[in-house]
């Protein structure tokens, strides 16, 4: 995790949708009728302003509150909150994409282009693309056909029409892309530009940049896998057999340490118009299996060992969802869906009263592992866990589980990545809250910690519903990452009504399966409605219902919320 400079943030007015640097001139007649004369920019500084760009635009109120807190973290039950109705202010992803990271990175490319040592820069170039990729993703996550291959050409090439691209051909586009990309950053031979900490992430480090387009390779993999096992087969055979591989160390994954800039995460805005409480369904879970993430994700509610007698003592009842025998006693689950169990909820706002004594007894989430300083001031760093290690290797041993590794050697079995994948999750999220000056699991290595989790009967793979244990963690660890979180149980169905092992709450709300793209105007009107009947889309269309019916290509063969096999 690499924590951010300032001063390569404030950059000559880079978000423009140009994505050049711009400077006050007097004289522009010469830069407007002789195509010879550019703008300069340093591509170091161009680089770390996408880079920041990534985490920034989520900031305040924008995708935090309107689509991880109000929306996405109610769908997977991974909280329980007030619902409310779906806004405007979502998909801030996409203004964010073509406005301050995507420019930004291809005219760091036509700077190269034009360097007489422009092959000393290949390295600087091709991870721009793994840049602009991870956040293209994200983009099409929700909104199916977007522009890419024709996208920021207005300047290069006077294309102000763009084709929307549909998502089998982003997706092969991307492939194409990550490809080229490990390949270029594998050779050996010139030397090559670095970055240096303008490369907040990496520092120019350009086995991890390999590592990361890998496991970009596996979203698109498992993204893909309704509509095309064979490409995820083909892809992940490639991801295991490339000689640097995925993410499969904590050192690799993208994390980005803010410092205590409030600007970052949801700061203030953790409460923003409701309480957010851990639902019944994961703290069932998280208690049963011993998961030591349990203090680390949620805050305890007020009871204390002096409840019983209390209760003896006042000849009260205690609600009959609290076992008054229960070690962990102060983690209480509230009802996903409100309507479904008003006894419960009720106590969302009310206390339970013992004689003069309130007790409040649902847990909320842990505001400061979410937002450092929620009412305090420079005390902890917030952290934005854009791509984990955990998440790397457990799509792999999703994968491997799945039969796609036959005949190739995936350095480990299923188990063994599953094993990974789950230590580096714990340790990663104990990192986090040590770093937010929060609750933690443990104050050592955690070894002993997490190997008592994972001996747990709960978590062990045991040959029967192996493949629903990996998934029940990739579950877990995506509380950190609500986007990989909404499209992980939209792909998969799970967590899964009716299942013994770890199940879904009846939740009665209507789902939307994407966000909308508005008509653009002209010159692009054309491209946009072709787009919107390609896919079967109504034009304009954001009501709830028109939402939750009408998916994404690569989510049509999907199964419904809770409806995995």
């Amino acid at each position: 995790m690499r924590k951010a400079i300032s001063r390569y943030l404030m950059l000559l007015g880079l978000a423009g949708t140009m994505g050049l640097a711009s400077s006050c001139k007097k004289n522009f007649g010469p830069i407007n009728t002789d195509p010879s004369v550019v703008v300069n920019p340093n591509i170091d500084f161009l680089l770390t302003y996408s880079e920041d760009q990534l985490t920034a635009y989520m900031g305040n109120q924008n995708e935090y509150v309107y689509e991880t807190m109000e929306q996405f973290w109610r769908f997977t039950q991974h909280i329980a909150s007030d619902p409310y109705d779906i806004t405007s202010n979502v998909n801030t992803r996409y203004s964010a994409f073509y406005l301050n990271i995507m420019p930004n990175l291809v005219a760091i490319r036509q700077q190269i282009s034009m360097k007489a040592d422009s092959a000393s820069y290949a390295n600087a170039a091709a991870v721009t693309y793994i840049l602009q990729i991870l956040q293209a993703i994200k983009v099409t996550d929700v909104n199916g056909s977007i522009p890419y291959t024709q996208a920021e050409q207005g300047r290069s090439a006077g294309v102000f029409n763009p084709v929307y691209d549909t998502q089998e051909t982003l997706f092969n586009t991307w492939i194409s892309e990550l490809n080229a990309a490990i390949a270029t950053l594998s050779a050996t031979g010139t030397t090559q530009h670095s970055y240096g900490s303008a490369d907040i992430y990496y520092g120019s480090d350009w086995a991890k940049w390999i590592n990361l387009a890998n496991t970009l390779k596996l979203r698109i993999a498992v993204r893909w896998e309704n509509q095309n096992p064979g490409m995820t087969k083909t892809i992940f055979q490639e991801v295991m057999t490339d000689p640097t591989g995925p993410i499969s160390t904590d050192a690799a994954q993208l994390a980005y340490v803010t410092g205590n800039n409030t600007y970052y995460g949801p700061g203030g805005n953790i409460n923003y118009r409701s309480i957010r409480y851990a639902t019944k369904s994961i703290i069932g879970f998280m208690k049963a299996s011993g998961d030591p993430r349990i203090g680390i994700y949620f805050s305890p509610n007020s009871l204390t060992p002096s409840f019983g007698d209390s209760l003896a003592k006042y000849n009260v009842t205690a609600p009959s969802f609290v076992n008054t025998n229960d070690p962990l006693i102060m983690y209480q689950g509230c009802p996903a869906d409100f309507t479904t169990d008003p006894s419960t909820a009720a106590f969302r706002s009310n206390p339970f009263v013992v004689g003069s004594t309130q007790y409040f007894l649902l847990s909320t989430i842990n505001r400061w592992f979410m937002a450092p300083n929620y009412n305090r001031t420079n005390v902890g760093a917030y952290t934005e866990l854009l791509v984990s290690n955990a998440e790397s290797c457990l799509m792999v041993a999703e994968l491997i589980q799945k039969g796609y590794g036959a005949g190739i050697n995936t350095n480990g079995s299923a188990n063994d990545w599953y094993v990974k994948g789950v230590t580096s999750s714990i340790k990663t999220m104990n990192s986090i809250a040590q770093a937010a000056v929060s609750t933690t699991a443990f104050s050592d290595d955690g070894a002993t910690t997490v190997n008592a989790y994972l001996g747990n009967s709960q978590v062990q793979l045991n040959g029967t519903n192996d493949l629903e244990r990996i998934y029940v963690q990739e579950y877990l660890n995506f509380f950190r990452n609500m986007n990989e979180g909404f499209v992980f149980c939209r792909r998969t169905g799970y967590p899964k009504y009716g299942s013994s092992y770890y199940s879904r709450e009846t939740f009665n709300e209507t789902i939307p399966r994407r966000w909308w793209l508005t008509d653009p105007g002209q010159p692009n009107s054309e491209n946009w409605l072709s787009a919107m009947t390609e896919e079967g889309f109504t034009p304009n269309a954001q009501d709830l219902q028109t939402l939750s019916t009408q998916r994404v290509w690569y989510d049509k063969a999907a199964p419904d919320f809770g409806g995995g096999q």
